[in-house]
């Protein structure tokens, strides 16, 4: 189960590279102004929660999710169901941020709680409560194991994340554990909010932003998770990849001084004198090979992100 083919790494190397000297930006400049980092904490919590319950078929949109977090608004059309589920998203999220910090060692009862929060007064008999009989997944390309051994299973998975045998790094073992967790499948309902919420603690405990994956990327995700489920881990790391880059991004331009400019694509390739053509550019942006985020369906990128990889192809060449 631990045997991870790593050979995705020859190709995303230089992403994690440059999420890493993000990292080590934030890390310098921290502490970051209070009202700057309340103000993307709880604009990321709506995003997360919005994005989160999206990708399992909730159907509240963005300004919905705000209303009903931040102004207790409830929506017309809308079922209690949802209601509940945005509500216990952000919960979970408060909860997540209070065990989180440097010295933060994965448990079992972590998972267990962020569940009991996920699906509080929705399915009150089974929040917090593993799984006692046999699930399948619609879409799937995989049969989760066996109810009896799930236990073990969670319990190898945590001991994996903790002790990190294969010395991946951390952005590696959160989308590992991701995957994994998401193959145990532990709980008859809510896994994958769950499973996205304690990924997100292995992140912050080294001091990364929350990886938001996008609802307009849903299809994309679970084409990743199956072919994971081969072995094949290239399409989810990079997922990860872009997810992070985008609220790393967030945060590094909240930083007093700073003077990067990301811009939509569309708009980039039309400045004057700008040498590439939108399609290649989009491509480089969703390959992750510039520095590059998105925000809907538009990928913004900078001009220095750009020329910069151009520049650095021609030295190796």
């Amino acid at each position: 189960m631990w045997d991870i083919d790593t050979t995705y790494r020859n190709e995303l190397q230089p992403q994690f590279d440059r999420l890493y000297e993000k990292h080590a930006l934030l890390t310098k400049s921290r502490p970051l102004p209070a009202i700057a980092l309340s103000k993307i904490r709880e604009s990321l919590t709506i995003e997360w929660t919005y994005n989160s319950n999206s990708i399992e078929g909730n159907t509240l949109n963005l300004r919905e999710t705000q209303m009903i977090l931040q102004e207790g608004i409830t929506i017309k059309g809308k079922s209690l169901r949802e209601h509940f589920e945005a509500k216990n998203h952000e919960r979970a999220i408060e909860h997540l941020y209070s065990i989180v910090n440097d010295e933060y060692i994965l448990r079992d009862i972590d998972i267990l709680t962020l569940h009991s929060y996920v699906l509080r007064s929705i399915e009150d008999d089974i929040a917090g409560r593993l799984r006692n009989g046999g699930v399948r997944i619609a879409g799937a390309n995989f049969v989760p194991p066996n109810a009896r051994k799930v236990s073990d299973l969670i319990t190898e998975l945590v001991t994996f994340v903790n002790d990190n045998p294969l010395g991946l790094n951390d952005i590696e073992l959160a989308t590992v554990f991701h995957h994994k967790l998401v193959w145990i499948h532990p709980f008859f309902d809510g896994n994958g909010r769950t499973v996205r919420l304690a990924m997100n603690l292995l992140l912050m405990r080294r001091g990364f932003p929350p990886a938001i994956i996008l609802k307009n990327d849903r299809k994309k995700y679970y084409d990743a998770l199956n072919q994971a489920n081969n072995g094949k881990y290239e399409k989810l790391m990079l997922l990860m990849v872009q997810a992070l880059e985008r609220t790393l991004t967030i945060y590094v331009n909240a930083l007093p001084g700073n003077d990067n400019e990301y811009i939509e694509i569309s708009k980039l390739v039309e400045e004057p004198g700008f040498p590439y053509g939108q399609e290649y550019v989009s491509l480089l942006a969703r390959q992750g090979k510039i520095d590059a985020y998105k925000e809907g369906r538009n990928w913004l990128t900078t001009s220095e992100a750009v020329t910069g990889y151009m520049a650095t192809r021609k030295r190796k060449r």
